[in-house]
């Protein structure tokens, strides 16, 4: 059990707020080159998010939210909590936690050089560990739920491609089933898998990816957008076939949509981030949820997956659906049943004139659009607990992060 940080400790940390606000991403940008100097470590990562700066920024916004909470680490428990859930997913252990504490006090001492005095170094590595010992001991917990779960496991599982699915212009789905033919853990939807993965000319790396297939099967289904010059993305999407063997982790992610005796549902999403309400509709629709809502925003019909599972939900009066193109012709069966399709974005005039303040809220898409909708549904007035959202990449916002 952590122990508890002194007052001392506290103001010191407090008191390296407005250094924190100056020099926060370059000490996060170094602790990273300290750490990506280490192979046992560097494969950890998704390298994609060194590369566009994510990660370092999301680092940052973090430890400055740490600091600006520390006399209430307990105001930071969904960020602990999809920090942990994270790290599961990517099977970082306590040993690995030795390394990251070097970098980052490397790192301070390094940016903030004469500033860096021993005392507030001994503050931060104090710091740090009580935060470390919070990480593992949920960590743990999380594992041994994995472990003791029908069908769950720890560790890296060896699964194969199934199937491959083509969703629109730029989303492939690909089935996946475990190699040793034994049953798989059942996941809540809004969980995603981690993967390790071994790409020809680019090594070892590390993606998460939302499941997008309902709970009870005996097969996960992922839904991969290719991503403008990405690595992965497009590696599974031109190279992976069904056969291809794939490590996998057991299902994580703190961002489940399981709402109890919910009457009244609203997803909202963008691109991408329709797949886990696609792996929650079933269910819900099964439940007997009497008022589901899907909004969604795509750039054309082309790139928009899942739309002929939304109409023929829709049609069967389900679910009902607002669909938006951004660009091009609408396709000749736009108008169905239960479905409007509309042509722009979804705009925050347009979402604020449609807000049920009684309804349940789910938002998934890019950072921009997660912002715009969710800031919309609070000013609407939706309480806090009826919105609920999950982030791609690294979570880089700090005020939606720490929520």
């Amino acid at each position: 059990m952590a122990e508890p940080l002194t007052d001392a400790t506290r103001s010191i940390v407090k008191a390296c707020i407005p250094a924190l606000e100056a020099h926060g991403l370059d000490i996060t940008r170094e602790m990273y080159q300290r750490l990506l100097a280490k192979p046992e470590i560097r494969d950890l990562f998704n390298m994609s998010h060194q590369k566009d700066g994510e990660q370092p920024k999301a680092l940052a916004l973090a430890v400055l939210a740490y600091a600006r909470h520390i006399d209430n680490p307990g105001a930071l428990a969904g960020m602990i909590e999809r920090i942990a859930e994270k790290h599961v997913g990517l099977n970082i252990l306590p040993e690995h936690y030795p390394y990251v504490a070097d970098a980052l006090l490397g790192a301070i001492a390094h940016v903030l050089g004469d500033a860096a005095t021993p005392e507030i170094l001994d503050a931060w590595g104090k710091a740090y560990w009580f935060l470390a010992d919070v990480l593992i001991g949920r960590e743990h917990q999380i594992y041994e739920e994995h472990a003791h779960a029908p069908g769950g496991w720890t560790g890296w599982r060896d699964f194969t491609v199934h199937r491959v699915l083509r969703e629109s212009d730029v989303v492939k789905s690909f089935e996946l089933v475990p190699m040793d033919g034994k049953a798989i853990m059942m996941h809540t939807p809004g969980q995603y898998l981690s993967f390790r993965l071994e790409v020809p000319g680019h090594g070892s790396q590390r993606r998460n990816y939302s499941i997008s297939s309902e709970p009870g099967c005996d097969h996960y289904r992922i839904s991969v957008r290719r991503a403008e010059g990405g690595v992965v993305s497009d590696w599974l999407h031109d190279t992976v076939k069904e056969g291809e063997r794939l490590s996998v982790s057991a299902p994580a992610g703190d961002f489940t949509i399981a709402p109890k005796d919910a009457k009244k549902i609203v997803f909202l999403s963008a691109g991408i981030g329709l797949t886990p309400f696609i792996a929650a509709l079933g269910p819900l629709t099964t439940k007997g949820v009497p008022d589901i809502r899907f909004i969604h925003g795509a750039h054309n019909p082309q790139m928009d997956a899942f739309g002929t599972h939304i109409r023929a939900l829709a049609g069967t009066g389900k679910i009902s659906a607002d669909v938006f193109y951004t660009e091009g012709e609408l396709p000749a069966d736009a108008h169905t049943p239960g479905v409007t399709v509309h042509k722009g974005r979804v705009t925050k005039d347009w979402l604020a004139a449609q807000v049920d303040p009684d309804a349940v809220w789910y938002v998934c898409g890019p950072d921009g659009f997660m912002r715009d909708m969710i800031e919309t549904l609070k000013a609407s007035g939706v309480s806090e607990n009826r919105i609920h959202f999950e982030f791609f990449g690294s979570a880089a916002d700090a005020e939606l992060a720490a929520a």
